[in-house]
C-alpha cells in the first residue's frame, strides 16, 4: 500500500494532501477492508507507523487515538462540522461557524460523546427549519417552444 501512495507523492498537485492525510491511514493499516484486524498483507508485515505533520512518530491505532487527543478541540470541531455538513445537505458556510463552535463546546461538557454532537445537529435551528425546495418542472410546452427557436417571448 504504501508504493502505491507513493506514486501520489511524485505529483505536485497531489502531495500536499497526501502528505497529511497518508500517515493517519498508515497507522490504520492493521484494519483491512472490512475492518478486520491483520497483522500481515499477502504475506508482508503490516507497516502500521507514521509520522503525521507536525512531526510527530505514531504506531498503529493506539499512537493514532493519543495524537488526536494533543488536537482534540480541533478535531471535535470538525466532527461537528463535517455532520453538520452531512445533516443539512450542503457545505458548511461563514455564517454556520458560530452554530458549528457551539455544537462544539455543548459536546465538550457532555465528554465529546459523539451522541452529543449528534443531538447539537439534531436539535439546531439549521437542521429542524431545513427544507429541501423541491424542484418544480418546466411545462412542456415551454420546452418545446424553446427548441422550435421561441423563446417564450410573445
Amino acid at each position: 500500500m504504501r508504493q502505491k501512495m507513493l506514486q501520489h507523492r511524485v505529483r505536485a498537485d497531489c502531495i500536499q494532501c497526501h502528505a497529511l492525510m497518508d500517515p493517519i491511514g498508515f497507522s490504520l493499516e492493521n484494519f483491512d477492508g472490512i475492518g478486520r484486524w491483520r497483522t500481515d498483507e499477502e504475506g508482508t508485515p503490516v507497516d502500521a507507523s507514521a509520522k503525521v505533520f507536525d512531526g510527530t512518530s505514531i504506531e498503529g491505532p493506539a499512537g493514532l487515538r493519543k495524537w488526536l487527543l494533543e488536537y482534540s478541540d480541533q478535531f471535535v470541531e470538525v466532527v461537528a462540522e463535517k455532520l453538520l455538513t452531512y445533516a443539512l445537505g450542503r457545505g458548511v458556510e461563514y455564517q454556520d461557524m458560530p452554530l458549528v463552535r457551539s455544537i462544539a463546546r455543548d459536546g465538550e461538557r457532555n465528554d465529546n460523546h459523539f451522541s452529543a454532537l449528534v443531538l447539537g445537529v439534531v436539535n439546531s435551528k439549521a437542521f429542524q427549519m431545513n427544507m429541501k425546495v423541491p424542484e418544480r418542472p418546466m411545462p412542456s410546452h415551454t420546452v418545446a417552444g424553446q427548441r422550435a427557436g421561441d423563446k417564450g417571448v410573445r
